[in-house]
């Protein structure tokens, strides 16, 4: 078989490692490209190049591979959640400046096809109720947000790609990004620049010990939950397939609420003898609400997720004791 030549730009994030692994354990060339210096040997266990590459410098694109290129995905960037404080200026930089040197590298190794990760946040308007929200929703960013520079550059990034996808003759997929649930021993991120405790992590660790879980807001509001590894196919779907491209969301079409997203955690984390109580706490704030559409992932890709809510929890469950990533990221310690 000819194996197809991919290189991942965000390879040591997390979809970005878990995508690497799965290509490569589904037959395609991989060369995992990351900011940092080194991965520790993490990539080469798996035969996988890796290459380190700062994105806002185009001078160091040159170490990268040149010949027979077939598809480029898109990963890297700067998250709210990975910033400390507010450097709206790291956003244009990475977001723009180097979304713009990566599609010359790929306009340079003439790809086939590009995948982008894009952010739930340029539909946030949506956001709230029930109805389905379409892949091809009108983007928009929040006018007053933590999120509102970092949306603005991803949008922007989009243009850049439809662009450069149209001019230079390649396919372009732009998933849209929302809960991607996997296992990291990182249990902190930022909201508004402030470093806090990851809500999902603590109530893992208090059904471990058995403790009640308190369920603040409304038990019954509802969010599309997405696993890892289902969002490892969807991609390999859009290099595979014989889609024209376009937007994509990555999510599963259905709704779990609340309570059922914490029963499913104490039925898998808990102790067989010692299960948590949920303490329903309606007085406290309630968490974000939103389903989206998959229509497209069926009919164009043919995709549909493998995993339900039980079946991803136990295999975070066996990545949590097998911490896979740890030459790159490390152990639960390194964070405390």
């Amino acid at each position: 078989m000819n194996k197809k030549n991919i290189v991942i730009f965000g390879a040591t994030g997390g979809v970005g490692a878990y995508t690497a692994l799965y290509l490569k354990e589904n037959g395609y060339n991989v060369f995992a490209v990351g900011h940092r210096k080194s991965d520790n040997g993490f990539f080469k266990d798996y035969g996988i190049d890796y290459y380190s590459v700062n994105i806002i410098n185009k001078d160091s694109f040159n170490v990268l591979p040149k010949d027979n290129i077939y598809a480029v995905i898109h990963l890297a960037g700067v998250l709210p959640a990975r910033m400390e404080n507010y450097y709206p200026q790291k956003y244009i930089d990475a977001n723009i400046t180097g979304t713009l040197n990566v599609l010359e590298y790929s306009r340079s190794v003439n790809i086939k096809k590009f995948v982008f990760a894009n952010t739930l946040a340029d539909v946030y308007y949506l956001c709230g109720g029930t109805d389905l929200i379409s892949a091809d929703a009108i983007s928009k960013f929040p006018i007053d947000s933590d999120h509102s520079v970092y949306t603005i550059t991803k949008n922007t990034a989009v243009s850049l790609i439809e662009h450069y996808s149209y001019k230079y003759n390649f396919t372009h997929f732009v998933i849209r990004f929302a809960n991607i649930f996997m296992y990291h021993p990182d249990p902190f991120f930022y909201k508004n620049g402030k470093k806090k405790a990851k809500g999902l992590y603590n109530i893992i660790k208090q059904a471990e010990k058995g403790e009640d879980i308190e369920l603040w807001g409304n038990p019954q509001r509802i969010r599309d939950s997405f696993y890892v590894k289902d969002c490892t196919q969807l991609i390999e779907k859009c290099l595979s397939s014989e889609s024209q491209g376009g937007k994509f969301n990555v999510g599963t079409g259905i709704g779990l609420s609340r309570q059922k997203q914490i029963e499913g955690i104490i039925e898998v984390f808990c102790p067989n003898d010692h299960k948590s109580k949920i303490i329903f706490r309606p007085d406290l704030p309630d968490s974000p609400q939103f389903m989206l559409d998959i229509s497209k992932n069926i009919k164009e890709l043919n995709f549909k997720p493998k995993y339900d809510y039980i079946s991803y929890l136990e295999d975070f469950k066996h990545e949590k004791e097998n911490n896979t990533f740890e030459k790159i990221w490390g152990k639960e310690e390194d964070y405390i």
